[in-house]
């Protein structure tokens, strides 16, 4: 075959081009595997996160009904501190007829190497009849005369 020019031009023929699949998985799962083992630390977090909110709620409803019952306030921090998270802070405030206890904590999202959290959560509880507000954040107990807590007859 010639071209207008002159010059001889020759059909090359080329057989399809196949690429070889073999290193697709290798280089698919080094992309995905940061983001993994991103979402892994990320659900690990956050089920942290959840459980010491759990553990905080679980704390303040344990000293609400322990000044309910007419403890003194060292005593219901000390039951709430038994049930809340590691280094966990506990607050007391008494009105006429109710309690509140609140607990707050910190929680470090992971381990210790980054940020962290602060969850917290209150729980009102009755004054028991024939206590009052007063009585149990100076240890009174009020009731029965042996002073111990009152209890099904």
């Amino acid at each position: 075959m010639r071209c207008e020019s002159g010059l001889l031009r020759r059909r090359i023929w080329m057989a399809p081009r196949t690429f070889d699949d073999a290193g697709m998985v290798t280089a698919e799962t080094a992309v995905v595997l940061p983001v993994l083992v991103f979402i892994l630390a990320a659900a690990l977090a956050a089920v942290s996160v959840v459980t010491a909110q759990m553990r905080c709620t679980d704390a303040a409803r344990e000293g609400a009904r322990a000044a309910a019952r007419g403890e003194s306030d060292a005593a219901v921090i000390q039951i709430a501190a038994s049930s809340a998270p590691a280094g966990s802070a506990v607050s007391v405030s008494r009105n006429e007829d109710t309690v509140t206890v609140e607990v707050s904590a910190s929680v470090a999202l992971f381990a210790g190497l980054g940020p962290s959290m602060t969850v917290s959560d209150d729980a009102t509880a009755a004054l028991e009849p024939g206590l009052d507000g007063a009585a149990g954040a100076q240890g009174d107990r009020g009731g029965a005369a042996g002073g111990g807590p009152r209890g099904p007859p």
